[in-house]
């Protein structure tokens, strides 16, 4: 639990890194994008394959440990649904915070997009396990009658 919290602040550190760092170089070049696909197509349009890789893979690996660590630190976000209802709404925070607070970032949809799908690999590659190991299951007093009755049908 220690490791995965201690995992979560680096994760944290990085994405304000990342994220919340100004661009003054970048300002005029700037634009909001809320309409889902506009800059992934942009960024597939650009000549440079290794930029295209940059943008969209450094998107989908930055969800990757919150999908990883998420359901380590609390449990109750475990499932896939879950996880991406909980990464969306962090992302989404973040990415206002870029375009409110930060020069030369702005809000792209896109971004929390690629950030999710990262999320949901990084939960469906380790993070399932991980959280399954540190909190298994609890067996709720209803599961006991079902149980008896299952047993009784036998």
């Amino acid at each position: 639990m220690l490791v995965a919290f201690a995992g979560m602040v680096a994760f944290a550190v990085v994405l304000a890194r990342l994220t919340l760092e100004p661009s003054a170089a970048s300002e005029a070049l700037t634009h909001s994008n809320f309409t889902p696909g506009d800059s992934i197509r942009d960024y597939l349009a650009q000549p440079g394959f290794r930029d295209t890789v940059k943008q969209i893979g450094g998107n989908i690996l930055l969800g990757v440990p919150f999908g990883m660590l998420l359901p380590v630190l609390l449990p109750r976000t475990r499932g896939l649904v879950r996880v991406a209802l909980a990464t969306a709404f962090t992302m989404v925070l973040v990415e206002l915070a870029q375009g409110a607070f930060v020069t030369g970032r702005t809000f792209d949809i896109d971004d929390v997009i690629l950030n999710t799908t990262g999320a949901l690999l990084g939960y469906l590659l380790l993070g399932r396990r991980l959280g399954r190991a540190v909190h298994p299951r609890r067996h709720h007093w209803w599961h006991r009658f079902t149980r008896r009755e299952a047993r009784k049908g036998r």
